[in-house]
């Protein structure tokens, strides 16, 4: 097989790394509590779109990863444009749900842009930290690096994403707070679930005969073009 390819399993990890950005916008909206740390409901989801990420940049590489990252970026930003179009149509009279609807679906212009633009850093950081630190490991530590580049990545994520949506509206000691605690719970998220990553991983690579390492590549983030 060769590595330009297109196989199966490489369609479902990107079709459910799109799913997960798109459905972690909408759970957004709900804000939970747990003891003293104030979370979204995305943080249940979230953190599965670097467990995909880590995914694709091992089997596949950096140029495919950064194809789907950006593959991301694109259809979750025609939904949220989507959905202000339909925030802006104007309700029928008798419909009651409108103020609801609005809520959820009218995501606020700067959130947006926070997210949009913590997610686009964070994830290329996550890819581009497996695919070096593969080859410096020569394809060792699988678990290391998945656990070191979702750290670096989500911390990348949160520290945009956090200064942009909340300065001003939060407390700086609470923002900080919030931001901290999300980034360990999705670090911890992923340690949680590496024996089923590694497992995942592992078949992959069996079945699809494929395991790229990112030799002599470009890994500027807008080189989309080159996939490999």
């Amino acid at each position: 097989m060769k590595n330009n390819s297109i196989s199966p399993a490489f369609m479902l990890l990107g079709i459910l790394f799109c799913t997960c950005l798109i459905v972690s916008n909408l759970m957004a909206a709900k804000i939970f509590v747990v003891g003293d740390i104030t979370l979204s409901a995305a943080v249940l989801l979230f953190p599965v779109s670097y467990i995909l990420n880590d995914c694709i940049a091992e089997v596949w590489g950096y140029r495919k990863a950064r194809l789907i990252i950006w593959t991301g970026f694109a259809v979750n930003f025609l939904v949220m444009a989507v959905f202000q179009l339909a925030v802006m149509l104007p309700s029928a009279p008798f419909w009651e749900g409108a103020p609801h609807f609005d809520y959820i679906f009218g995501l606020a212009p700067r959130l947006a842009a926070a997210s949009f633009l913590a997610f686009l850093a964070g994830s290329l950081v996550n890819a581009y930290v497996m695919s070096r630190m593969k080859l410096a490991s020569q394809g060792r530590h699988f678990s290391l690096r998945a656990v070191v580049s979702t750290l670096l990545g989500e911390g990348v994520d949160s520290m945009i994403f956090f200064p942009c949506a909340y300065f001003g509206l939060l407390p700086f000691n609470e923002m900080l707070a919030v931001l901290f605690g999300e980034v360990a719970l999705k670090v911890a998220y992923e340690m949680a679930v590496l024996p089923l990553t590694r497992r995942v991983v592992a078949y992959i690579k069996r079945v699809d005969g494929v395991d790229v390492f990112d030799e002599n590549i470009s890994y500027n983030p807008l080189k989309i073009s080159d996939i490999g």
